[in-house]
């Protein structure tokens, strides 16, 4: 699939785990995402609530119900989507990060439909997403993939 306009190698295929390059890259992505998170509302919670995976992709990556799907442009990866299918056979997409100077290509989107596309496959009847308070592009994200809000959780540190 390419999206980017005159970029012949440009979509969004499965992680390969054991690529040194994919799972590194995949580490500076999620840094990337990570450091978006701070002074943002509720991206504090967030982090301590979603360990950072770090060098650890591999074995994140094949844990029974992982799934992670990379945007890439060439060999390059700009960005990810880590899923999990739970027990109620929901995929719960747990990471969604495109690097800032790769969006607005449809990248998010992509990853999106691919990860649901692979639920569909593993049978599952539902995908869930999380998006912070005040982040409209994951909100939009979502939205324009059908995945609605049904619950709004408040947090009040004491």
């Amino acid at each position: 699939m390419s999206l980017l306009a005159g970029v012949d190698d440009a979509g969004v295929r499965p992680v390969d785990l054991g690529d040194a390059d994919d799972v590194a890259q995949l580490s500076l992505l999620e840094a990337e995402g990570r450091s978006a998170l701070d002074g943002q509302r509720g991206g504090e919670r967030w982090l301590v609530e979603h360990p950072e995976v770090g060098e650890q992709w591999r074995e994140r990556g094949s844990a029974p119900g992982a799934d992670v799907v990379v945007a890439h442009i060439g060999p390059v990866v700009v960005g990810y989507l880590l899923a999990d299918l739970d027990g109620d056979q929901i995929v719960r997409v747990d990471q969604v990060w495109v690097t800032p100077e790769a969006r607005e290509n449809g990248f998010g989107d992509a990853l999106l439909e691919l990860a649901i596309e692979r639920a569909r496959a593993l049978g599952a009847v539902a995908v869930e997403g999380q998006a912070l308070p005040g982040d409209r592009h994951t909100k939009n994200l979502y939205e324009r993939a059908g995945i609605v809000a049904r619950l709004i959780t408040t947090y009040r540190p004491l």
